[in-house]
């Protein structure tokens, strides 16, 4: 099977062309470094994403908040209910724990601006 992707590793955007066999990439051409082959293995395997939101504090004012690290693609909307349904107290600065262990992926969720 042939997947026709885009890659998001660089500001390039290079047209990847991957050859799919037992979902895993035994092929990919288009890539102008690394990082495209990287990426298209990853994105074919086990693809990722890093969620973006906002928690409620518990002034009723909104956090911007972020995964510490990419989660699988399957649990991002776990994570966005995990975080939904919490709260965080003020003040919040960044870098902070808002959700610990978010849907249980074991990727924290913090905290991307200082607020109150």
């Amino acid at each position: 099977m042939t997947r026709n992707m885009i890659c998001i590793g660089c500001p390039m955007g290079c047209e990847l062309t991957v050859e799919v066999e037992n979902g895993r990439a035994v092929s990919v051409t288009g890539n102008t470094c690394g990082i495209g082959r990287k990426y298209a293995e990853a994105e074919v395997s086990a693809p990722t994403r890093m969620v973006t939101t906002t928690i409620m504090s518990d002034s009723g004012v909104p956090v911007p908040v972020k995964t510490r690290t990419a989660v699988p693609k399957e649990k991002i909307f776990d994570v966005v209910s995990a975080v939904k349904s919490s709260v965080i107290r003020l003040p919040a600065r960044i870098g902070d724990t808002a959700v610990e262990n978010a849907a249980g992926t074991g990727i924290d969720v913090i905290v991307t601006k200082d607020v109150g």
